[in-house]
């Protein structure tokens, strides 16, 4: 916050857990309460554990469905009502994953697989309403998340970019342009 106030923007830090409906509403009040209205959600909280199908557990597959999933329909139902009859736009962070579909990753890649269909689905259903749906879905992306996983600097890294186009992974300002594009009229 303090950097984007730094550099002349407007912004606000709402701490919430995407997965429950309360902290949803409590962040888009808040959100409302700061900017007086929202037109532009952009769902980018997002969690994985890549782990072998012998380790996959009840637990970790609800944290992850939770957030990368629930997470997503609760935001876009708060988004909805908050849109009115102006419309808006959400732009969804899916990833490749759901197509590469990589050893190891079948909880995390079937939330992105759920986000895509998602994005379809709401796409049809809100586009009656002037609400725009889509979704970005990137590769690896260099984020704090795949610095804490290991993913920077390892074999899979390295594995990843032989076969991306541009040889290399992505970085965060590969996707902004594209998420302001979609956000814009």
């Amino acid at each position: 916050v303090a950097e984007i106030v730094s550099k002349g923007g407007r912004a606000v830090a709402v701490q919430g857990d995407v997965s429950k409906a309360a902290d949803v509403t409590r962040l888009f009040a808040e959100a409302e309460k700061v900017y007086g209205g929202i037109d532009i959600l952009v769902n980018n909280a997002g969690i994985y554990k890549f782990s072998p199908i012998e380790e996959v557990s009840e637990e970790e597959f609800h944290r992850q469905f939770n957030t990368n999933v629930l997470g997503v329909l609760l935001t876009t139902q708060e988004a909805v009502k908050s849109f009115g009859e102006k419309g808006g736009s959400v732009i969804n962070i899916g990833s490749v994953v759901s197509r590469s579909t990589p050893p190891g990753s079948s909880i995390y890649t079937a939330t992105k697989g759920a986000v895509d269909s998602i994005t379809q689905v709401l796409s049809k259903e809100l586009g009656p309403k002037k609400i725009r749906v889509n979704s970005i879905n990137p590769g690896m992306i260099e984020t704090e998340g795949t610095h804490a996983a290991g993913f920077i600097g390892s074999d899979f890294q390295t594995s990843i970019e032989q076969v991306a186009p541009l040889g290399r992974i992505g970085q965060p300002d590969d996707i902004a342009p594209i998420a302001v594009f979609l956000a814009s009229d």
